[in-house]
């Protein structure tokens, strides 16, 4: 399987009129934040195939259609879909065939602006979800197969800055639940030599950043 990651970053070559020879062989698109919707729905008519996301830290003007925000007072319990085809998974757990994708969109809070956390407050996004995960060991034999966020994890491919520290919940659930992979954005990457896959414990965490391709065994 075939699964092509995306973030922060429009890509030429997937915004493109040879996307469809350049990608042919994807099974479905993962992405992990900061890009504007009208490019997901690009990417979607082009290769007919599923695409799940998470909001990031930008790029959030449309936040409020997929996520009830208390102080809204239109659009709080549908999610509106606009023209985009693309399936959010931020708080929620999604299956695409076999596969399970669990999203924790946003990043650590560094300014009170939309879509930041704590740390506490990851946990808490993190634990509603809890229910489900164990359902999933129960029926399916594993919690989820990939943690898709827009944050990375706690000393792992974050940065010092306040605004690109990574989340502490992030290394507990993966001890936790053991997903495959982690895939996130949020850092860029400028320098060939940058790291863009670790492994922490049984998972492979993956800076989707620009675009990524993952070869994931079903």
């Amino acid at each position: 399987m075939k699964i092509l990651c995306i973030s922060d970053q429009i890509d030429p070559q997937i915004y493109s009129n040879n996307i469809k020879e350049r990608f042919s062989d994807i099974d479905f698109i993962l992405s992990a934040g900061d890009l504007p919707l009208d490019y997901l729905d690009f990417i979607i008519s082009s290769l007919n195939k599923p695409l799940f996301f998470v909001f990031g830290n930008h790029h959030t003007e449309e936040l409020k259609h997929f996520r009830k925000i208390s102080n809204l007072t239109h659009d709080q319990d549908n999610e509106v879909y606009y023209s985009c085809g693309a399936v959010h998974v931020g708080s929620k757990i999604k299956t695409n065939g076999k596969t399970i994708i669990m999203g924790l969109g946003g990043s650590i809070r560094y300014n009170n602006g939309l879509n930041q956390f704590t740390d506490f407050q990851m946990y808490i996004e993190i634990f509603k979800l809890i229910p489900r995960l164990l359902w999933n060991r129960i029926f399916n034999g594993r919690y989820v197969d990939i943690l898709l966020t827009h944050a990375p994890p706690k000393g792992i491919h974050d940065k010092n800055d306040h605004c690109h520290l990574g989340f502490k919940s992030f290394l507990w659930f993966m001890k936790a639940f053991k997903p495959k992979f982690l895939v996130h954005g949020h850092i860029h990457l400028y320098d060939l030599s940058d790291v863009r896959c670790t492994k922490y414990e049984n998972t492979t965490i993956v800076n989707a950043f620009n675009h990524y391709i993952i070869n994931m065994e079903e």
